[in-house]
């Protein structure tokens, strides 16, 4: 089944920032990495990811740097004390909206409540 990307775009920044939070990364790498943590559900485009990170960028929830890497200079994207915050904020947000979404598609109840 194919995922509505109306789904996607309200959680690509919660997702981006998720992939920081364990080590700095580069564009290409994030891209791969989300795709083999969603079983390749996510699976962002270079054209879509850029002007994401740009974002975040300008945000201050992310800064950029550049490092030689196999021979070659790449550009590597690491999170920052302010992205940190806003990674916590936006799971807590997502959790109680993925808990509420559930209580209505299982008539009221939540997995776990009797």
């Amino acid at each position: 089944m194919k995922l509505d990307k109306a789904l996607l775009s309200g959680s690509n920044a919660l997702l981006l920032l998720k992939l920081l939070e364990d080590g700095d990364k580069y564009g290409y790498e994030m891209i791969e990495e989300l795709a083999r943590r969603s079983d390749h559900t996510f699976e962002l485009k270079a054209g879509t990811l850029y002007p994401l990170l740009h974002g975040l960028e300008e945000k201050g929830w992310i800064e950029a740097y550049d490092a030689m890497a196999a021979g070659r200079l790449r550009r590597y994207y690491r999170l920052t004390e302010q992205g940190r915050q806003a990674l916590t904020e936006k799971e807590t947000a997502w959790n109680s909206y993925a808990a509420a979404v559930w209580k209505v598609l299982k008539g009221g109840t939540c997995l776990g409540e009797t």
